[in-house]
């Protein structure tokens, strides 16, 4: 097992569960690492800190790999070359649960949010259908309740109905066999080329997932989707703009009529009834409704979980307001799209708080933005000098480096008040990694700080 994070000791238990002797290889050496460590070897599963693996096929019968650590990692291509079975921990526990049905749902952007509506949709209809993969429960860990009773966190009695399962490219190119009854695609930008190189290689990853599920659902308001139906000829889309821009059989379909959200030719649910903005989250909306109706759901569940739903953390989540200034967490958007649709969303005009380690990407669209709805900007962390430096050069002059997220907050905070601004939205365009472990604890952060500038008001 490859990795030492929440996904790999959720597989090394289950591995151990059904029998496997499981060795965990992890290059980091922190005092968490160690803890760690010390908890899972009195379980009788070894760790080692601080190596790198080296195939050695006469000891080893399978390598699992964490969602983080790179597929083509030269180690993994010699370990596959020798004929070790290498796979990802959610094919893993897709091995073991393959005979419940599950949604499938990947994309750029998006996946977060459908996928929790859906997780919320399916558990208003009675279901046990628990979120799992990127948020929710570890894929292997769900497992565990699932087969295995109190064996991982101590539930009893768990009847699993759907797995709901967010899927990235980093899961779905070590999981060959993983074949959904609903796959969703969301969006296509680019992302993660630093990974996968090219933008042709990140959409076959993404289109994996989508070949080998039983009905497809496609964000059809996507231009690059769009632009590739023609391979997708049995699939379902779905379109914000109406009966008249959708692709394929209305009836298959999903779009908006008259402020009602249409799914398989019927009215489901009125598109008011989500509290999210955006028109992002009206497609997300659209796409969850569609899976509900082709799972069997009734439109009374679909339409009392839609009114239900509060979001998610750190995706254009609400904190606070301070006179008459809205405080937004949009940590979640970690790439250049993301940003520009969490910037379009709220508002104007903002002071935008940005950076930390910067992604490959086209920002033109997310530069375009900011000087239409950005009164200031705020960048923060590694990416800051960079990304000055890019806003000056499409004449964007109203910038300041401030660093860190405890100065951006009270500078901006002090700048909303002063240039009138609505909201001070944290929206990065960047991964957290160089001040943060991920992006749940710098929107944690953000969370905590605006707290407490309120309550020192």
């Amino acid at each position: 097992m490859i990795g030492l994070g929440r996904s790999g000791i959720a597989a090394a238990h289950l591995l151990h569960q059904v029998g496997w002797q499981v060795t965990i290889s992890d290059s980091g050496t922190s005092d968490a690492l160690q803890q760690t460590q010390q908890e899972l070897q009195t379980k009788g599963i070894a760790v080692q800190l601080g190596h790198r693996l080296k195939p050695q096929p006469d000891l080893m019968q399978r390598i699992v790999v964490s969602p983080g650590v790179p597929w083509n990692l030269p180690a993994l291509i010699e370990a596959r070359s020798l004929g070790i079975e290498t796979i990802g921990e959610m094919e893993l526990a897709w091995r073991s649960l393959q005979s419940y049905p599950w949604v499938g749902i990947t994309g750029t952007n998006g996946k977060t949010t459908t996928t929790a509506l859906i997780a919320a949709i399916f558990q208003a209809a009675g279901l046990h259908a628990p979120a799992c993969g990127n948020i929710g429960y570890a894929a292997c860990d769900l497992a565990l309740d699932t087969l295995y009773p109190a064996s991982a966190t101590g539930q009893v009695d768990f009847q699993l109905d759907w797995a709901i399962a967010e899927l990235s490219s980093y899961q779905i190119e070590a999981s060959s066999t993983l074949a959904p009854q609903i796959g969703i695609w969301t969006t296509f930008t680019p992302d993660h080329l630093s990974r996968h190189k090219t933008l042709e290689n990140y959409y076959s990853i993404k289109a994996q997932l989508l070949k080998q599920s039983q009905h497809q659902i496609f964000n059809g308001d996507d231009p690059y989707l769009r632009g590739a139906s023609d391979q997708w000829s049995q699939a379902c889309w779905t379109s914000v703009t109406g009966r008249a821009g959708l692709l394929g059989d209305a009836d298959r379909g999903a779009y908006l009529e008259n402020g009602w959200v249409m799914a398989l030719g019927e009215p489901i649910v009125e598109a008011s009834a989500l509290r999210m903005v955006g028109a992002h989250n009206q497609q997300n909306l659209l796409m969850a409704v569609l899976a509900a109706r082709l799972a069997g759901i009734e439109r009374e569940a679909i339409a009392e979980a839609v009114a239900a739903f509060p979001g998610v953390p750190h995706r254009l989540e609400y904190l606070c307001t301070w006179e008459g200034i809205d405080f937004i967490n949009d940590s979640k958007a970690t790439n250049y799209d993301a940003a520009q649709v969490g910037l379009s969303s709220v508002a104007a005009p903002v002071i935008l708080i940005a950076g930390g380690e910067a992604k490959a990407g086209d920002d033109t669209g997310w530069l375009q933005t900011i000087h239409d709805r950005a009164i200031a900007v705020l960048l923060i962390g590694k990416a800051a000098p960079a990304f000055a430096e890019r806003l000056k050069q499409v004449g964007y002059a109203n910038i300041e480096i401030v660093e860190t997220m405890d100065c951006a907050v009270t500078r901006g905070a002090e700048l909303a008040h002063q240039l009138g601004a609505k909201v001070v939205l944290l929206s990065p365009a960047c991964a957290s990694f160089d001040q943060y472990p991920n992006f749940e604890q710098r929107g944690d952060h953000f969370r905590r700080l605006c707290q407490d500038f309120l309550n020192d008001r």
